[in-house]
């Protein structure tokens, strides 16, 4: 029961059985109220039919005493004067008696043409008129027992005819009520099925949707169908968000545990190597090791913590930068480590100045340059390009030399991604150098892409003015 009162299509189907009820109430009131009305109308014309009779005969030298004078059973006739007040009733036999002294007193206060309903002792109730003639008021009125019998005969037949259609309502509009809800329904269903999914570990793909036939945004249940819709699809991609960032976070634990376990391994091996060594050349190879390694791992390190900051949203420094001398600059020192490649400038006369942190925007370019030193042979050249608008600047770094693998190019720019998969270290590299420059650069609100096909690949560094 508390469950049905709850129901929505039982509340629905209710209200619209009360406002059949509550119709069909008002409509047998006002139809009761215009019969009776109309009824009543009537009787005061008989009754001013009988009263005309009765002055007629008071002016004929009175009513015989014997006489019904052709009028209705029931018919009530009083003659009052200045003293003396005669009342008579026609009886069902259609002869004349005496009224009591109670109703002759009940209507001999009526005033002159006034209809009114009285109510006689021993008759009943009555409509009667007073009309006067000289000295002499003539009071007639008949029975009103007619009328209220079909009034209460009228009231019957309503409620009758009004339950039988505020039964025949329920009944079509739990019907019709639960066929409408039904869509609706099957939208709580989808809902359930998503709810009773395990949402709160492991990747969820595609979870269940309300069909497309009721998705009709023309309707109140199309509405909620659509919202629930988007509503799963914005989950989804939050929870395949969230699960593409824990196995991130899980891979990125992984690979720095790897990338440091090996220089720490190799410090405590020649470590312990220089304690049972007494030979000076051999004690001072390993400490060049340990000092080697301790730098590398401390490059590592101060790399991760910069990857940190910068999802943590942390600010750079915001300052005026010579983006052309940057490149510059950048350029001049790979000319120094790196003389076998070929290394050309392609700036504009006039400088090109952006807002940003000046050290880590030297370090994307560096990077960018490490990358381009390390993954192509000597003789390879390398051009680096800037050019300028109102709104951008833009840096490009090319280079003619093999190219990026094609299935490396999705994952080019993921942490610890690197293009040998055996973690061969000979080129020194931790596959952090894209990561990094891609942070440094969305953390400016710019952009940087790559394009590499085998002697065709270009790194394109996008600034906002």
């Amino acid at each position: 029961m508390k469950v049905a009162a709850r129901s929505l299509s039982v509340r629905v189907a209710a209200a619209m059985v009360a406002l059949v009820a509550v119709v069909s109430l008002v409509i047998g009131v006002l139809t009761t109220a215009a019969i009776g009305s109309y009824l009543t109308r009537q009787l005061d014309g008989k009754v001013a039919a009988t009263q005309g009779r009765a002055v007629g005969a008071l002016k004929n030298g009175g009513p015989p005493p014997d006489a019904p004078h052709g009028q209705d059973a029931g018919t009530v006739t009083v003659y009052t004067g200045s003293s003396t007040a005669v009342g008579e009733v026609i009886t069902a036999d259609g002869k004349l008696s005496e009224l009591s002294d109670q109703a002759v007193d009940v209507l001999d206060d009526l005033a002159d043409g006034q209809n009114k309903t009285v109510d006689l002792p021993d008759l009943g109730e009555y409509r009667v008129h007073a009309t006067s003639v000289g000295q002499f008021t003539v009071i007639t009125g008949l029975p009103t027992k007619d009328i209220q019998n079909t009034i209460n005969s009228l009231i019957g037949w309503e409620a009758l005819f009004g339950g039988i259609g505020v039964l025949t309502a329920g009944g079509v509009a739990v019907f019709v009520v639960r066929r409408q809800l039904r869509p609706l329904r099957r939208v709580a269903q989808t809902a359930r099925e998503v709810a009773g999914l395990p949402l709160d570990t492991g990747e969820i793909g595609m979870t269940a949707r309300v069909p497309d036939q009721l998705t009709d945004e023309r309707t109140e249940v199309g509405q909620v169908a659509v919202a629930l819709n988007t509503l799963l699809g914005h989950m989804e991609n939050a929870l395949d968000a969230r699960h593409r960032s824990e196995q991130q976070v899980r891979q990125f634990v992984a690979d720095a545990s790897h990338e440091l376990r090996t220089p720490l391994t190799t410090i405590h091996g020649y470590a312990q190597l220089s304690l049972h060594q007494s030979d000076p050349e051999l004690f001072t190879h390993a400490m060049g090791k340990v000092m080697v390694e301790t730098t590398r791992m401390a490059s590592l390190v101060e790399d991760l913590l910069l990857l940190a900051r910068l999802d943590a949203g942390r600010p750079l420094d915001s300052r005026p930068v010579d983006l052309s001398r940057l490149a510059l600059d950048a350029v001049t020192d790979a000319r120094i480590v790196a003389p076998g490649h070929h290394w050309e400038l392609d700036l504009p006369a006039e400088p090109i100045i952006v807002i940003g942190d000046e050290q880590r925007l030297h370090q994307v370019v560096a990077n960018l340059l490490t990358n381009a030193r390390r993954h192509t042979p000597p003789g390879t050249t390398v051009t680096v390009a800037a050019t300028s608008s109102e709104r951008s600047a833009l840096l490009t770094i090319h280079d003619d030399g093999p190219g990026i693998p094609a299935d490396l190019l999705p994952n080019v720019f993921q942490r610890f991604t690197r293009a040998d998969t055996a973690r061969n270290r000979s080129t020194g590299g931790t596959g952090l150098g894209l990561s990094l420059a891609q942070s440094i650069t969305q953390a400016h609100n710019g952009t940087l892409t790559l394009t590499s096909t085998p002697g065709n690949t270009t790194f394109t560094l996008t600034l906002p003015r």
